[in-house]
């Protein structure tokens, strides 16, 4: 009796170490509205809007302290649907994010996985849509991905520590097709800083085979057909390249922050892909985009914002879209929140299609006219 009890409070003590070595945690939120829409496809639109201001998850992250400022990481991240249950990211069951690395204090932190590109890590957080506005709020067609609607399959990423206020990272996604080690290739640098109320970003990001590699990564994409169904650049399906330059910064006085960010989109050799939309085929579409942000803590609970955001297409196409949103969020507790938000957009010129440019918000299907407006109201719990 007395060696079996000793073995017990052996084991029970190795089991405590162990557990104070290493953490999983479950996470996740659900954000749920009603949204109006005044055209869709020439009609009005009434519909309940999931995931607006983030859309709905639920994950799990751990870490495993490994010794010497050394640890083992992972994440699973689950993206659904709160009205129907269903799978996001085109059926993925982790298609918001998996991946799984090591992390140094010393030396950073390098995973492995599904993840997100250097754009989104260092500069999509500085506009609108990333903190007090819907996704409706992303850029048209969120054509820069600085809203995060793409994901990188197959990735390897870097990310340092912190150096006075200095970070860089970088990731790079392999093709996987023998004998042709640049197609589908993905790769992207980054970096910030921050010193007090100052924010400052940059990042670059360049993709081939978009309409595969990178609009096309789902179970539900096409492998022949066109995966880019935005009419801001579903022309475009056909291009061998992506290329987006961005830049970002932002400044706090007091409860207000102002913020700007900058993007260039190019969508080059287009036509080199068969069989997909090739508007301005053998040339390379341009679009630079430019967005204004302000939002004011009214109080420790309640949050307002404006924001107006501008793009400018040129190359093979010329379109143009004026966008302008406005957005409120109230804070019930640390976990759950109400919010209200609004989008504008008008378009003019030609775009991708090679037809008269119409309004089409991010997530939406287009209007029928130039003209597109959005109305939010709904709320996040977290968990």
């Amino acid at each position: 009796m007395k060696r079996s009890a000793f073995l017990l409070a052996a084991l029970g003590a190795f089991a405590g170490a162990v557990h104070a070595q290493s953490a999983v945690t479950l996470y996740g939120l659900i954000d749920d509205g009603f949204a109006y829409v005044n055209n869709v496809g020439g009609h009005k639109l009434y519909e309940l809007s999931a995931g607006n201001l983030q859309a709905s998850r639920w994950g799990l992250r751990g870490s495993e302290d490994l010794g010497q400022g050394l640890r083992a990481i992972f994440t699973l991240e689950n993206g659904f649907s709160p009205n129907t249950g269903a799978l996001g990211q085109g059926g993925n069951m982790f298609g918001r994010q998996v991946f799984v690395g090591l992390s140094s204090d010393a030396l950073g932190t390098v995973t492995l996985g599904r993840q997100y590109d250097s754009v989104v890590d260092f500069t999509g957080i500085f506009m609108a849509a990333d903190q007090w506005m819907s996704y409706y709020g992303a850029h048209p067609g969120d054509l820069d991905n600085m809203n995060d609607t793409l994901r990188v399959n197959n990735a390897i990423k870097y990310k340092s520590p912190t150096y006075g206020g200095f970070t860089f990272g970088g990731l790079y996604s392999l093709g996987g097709i023998a004998g042709q080690f640049n197609r589908n290739q993905i790769w992207s640098v980054g970096a910030s800083y921050y010193a007090g109320p100052l924010a400052l970003a940059a990042a670059y990001l360049n993709v081939k085979d978009p309409n595969f590699s990178f609009f096309g990564n789902n179970p539900l994409s096409s492998t022949t057909g066109a995966n880019m169904s935005s009419r801001v650049y579903s022309g475009y399906a056909s291009a061998k390249t992506q290329q987006v330059i961005t830049a970002a910064a932002s400044y706090a006085f007091g409860a207000a922050t102002a913020g700007v960010t900058y993007s260039n989109t190019q969508f080059k050799d287009i036509g080199a892909l068969a069989g997909l939309p090739a508007t301005g085929r053998g040339g390379t579409a341009k679009f630079n985009n430019v967005e204004a942000n302000f939002k004011y803590q009214i109080t420790p609970a309640l949050v307002l914002g404006v924001a107006y955001d501008y793009t400018k297409g040129g190359g093979v196409n010329d379109a143009t879209y004026h966008q302008v949103m406005l957005g409120a969020d109230y804070f019930l507790s640390k976990r759950t929140d109400v919010y209200a938000n609004g989008v504008y957009q008008h378009a003019s010129g030609t775009d991708s299609t090679g037809q008269q440019a119409v309004a089409n918000i991010n997530g939406l299907a287009a209007s029928s006219t130039a003209n597109q407006v959005v109305a939010t109201v709904g709320i996040r719990h977290k968990f």
